[in-house]
């Protein structure tokens, strides 16, 4: 791949431009066609445009998606050329457009550049870097137990909203050490925020509100928890950067953390390679989350980048300021660097990679396996109450996500608390 800055093309190439080659064509991320079949969707992109390709995220929003997993590596790995702040991006953006929620500007690690950049992260590091992960286990069975003898003795369960949602939500709450009256303001706030409207506004605000109390709180009332290391880190965010910190914890945790958790189990329970382990089969649930992370990672396309000016790769010029988005999902299974074989393989970019990697990998890894072996330990008959292709994948340029993962199993006992 090359890079470069200059304004002007080398008359010596054939260099295009992400419109040139599809103007108004643009590939609709967005669509319902798309989340159906996205793995059918990346091959046509590779034959039709080759590692960068105009999209659509939202009608009227364009972006270069990266599905050249060498390209992807490259980009990755250069933040002077490709920084990760959009402010210049956004000011062109209507306040309403659909997106600008999960790409705007806020002072946190993933949606800043240079020094700023590396202070949130270094604080960040320091919060996650506290979690113990043999008690993060043990947190995981204990909120994961009540949760399924709520519904175990049904026969039938949505493992969305019924398991993973709420074992996820608790968790995150706990490694952050949220008490429950402000938990559940989270809850809350996050749940309007998901209606749309106005709704969506006031639950914003509500959102922001519990997560500044919960910063009040640890300033006067320390615990052993993320919230209180960020409170305490020599950099002394003010109370609107360690809110914003708070709240890329709970956008990060849990949509991806959610999407993963029930890709993995689709996996386990209709592919014959892990649909027998759950009844002492060869292949474990650790297998089954890094063939997911390689082959339908939990934010398929995500990793945006804004060029500070046009910039040439794969002998496409990248217009300047307009969105570069990495497509994990395609990259993983890019042709030029797959093998197929993702056993013990973890090569993968669905943590990303490069100085915006995600930090949180060890924690993420143990919740997820954590949740799904709670489960299936508990009720190891489970299986899809409907056909697999009756599945239904939420819509969206950026998750790779189920609407829902509806199962049965035999109808089972609660299961004995844990004496510790």
């Amino acid at each position: 791949m090359q890079l470069e800055a200059s304004l002007y093309p080398d008359p010596t190439r054939d260099q295009v431009s992400p419109d040139s080659r599809g103007g108004q064509d643009r590939v609709p991320l967005y669509s319902e066609e798309f989340a159906a079949d996205p793995q059918s969707a990346y091959r046509a992109m590779r034959d039709r445009y080759g590692s960068l390709v105009p999209v659509d995220l939202v009608p009227g929003v364009p972006a270069t998606l990266v599905i050249g997993y060498r390209t992807a590596v490259q980009i990755l790995n250069d933040p002077d050329h490709f920084p990760a702040d959009p402010r210049m991006w956004q000011r062109d953006i209507p306040a309403d457009c659909p997106v600008l929620p999960m790409m705007c500007y806020r002072p946190n690690a993933i949606r800043t550049s240079g020094t700023e950049h590396v202070r949130y992260r270094q604080v960040t590091v320091a919060g996650l870097a506290g979690v113990d992960l043999y008690r993060l286990h043990r947190t995981v069975e204990q909120i994961a137990m009540p949760v399924i003898n709520a519904f175990c003795t049904d026969g039938t369960a949505d493992l969305l909203s019924q398991y993973a949602f709420p074992v996820i939500f608790a968790t995150i709450n706990a490694m952050l050490g949220v008490p429950e009256e402000i938990g559940g303001r989270v809850a809350t706030g996050m749940a309007q925020m998901f209606e749309g409207g106005d709704t969506a506004v006031q639950g914003a605000q509500m959102l922001e509100d519990a997560l500044y109390d919960l910063v009040r709180l640890k300033q006067t009332a320390p615990g052993d928890d993320i919230t209180t290391r960020l409170v305490q880190h020599p950099q002394q965010l003010n109370d609107e950067e360690l809110m914003n910190q708070l709240l890329t914890m709970y956008g990060a945790g849990i949509e991806p953390m959610l999407n993963l958790v029930l890709n993995t189990i689709r996996l386990m329970l209709t592919d014959h390679r892990f649909a027998g382990s759950l009844l002492g089969g060869s292949l474990s649930t650790r297998d089954a989350l890094d063939e997911v992370l390689y082959t339908d990672p939990p934010m398929a396309n995500f990793c945006t980048t804004y060029p500070r000016q046009p910039i040439l790769v794969d002998d496409v010029w990248l217009p300047a300021h307009q969105p570069v988005v990495i497509s994990m999902a395609a990259c993983n299974n890019d042709p030029a660097i797959g093998s197929g074989d993702f056993l013990d393989n973890r090569a993968h970019l669905a943590w990303s990679t490069g100085p915006h990697g995600c930090p949180a990998k060890s924690p993420a890894y143990l919740i997820a396996q954590e949740a799904i072996d709670q489960l299936l330990d508990a009720l190891p008959e489970l299986e899809l109450a409907v056909p697999e292709h009756e599945l239904v994948w939420r819509p969206g340029p950026f998750h790779r996500a189920l609407a829902a993962l509806p199962v049965q199993f035999p109808k089972t006992p609660p299961l004995s608390m844990p004496t510790r």
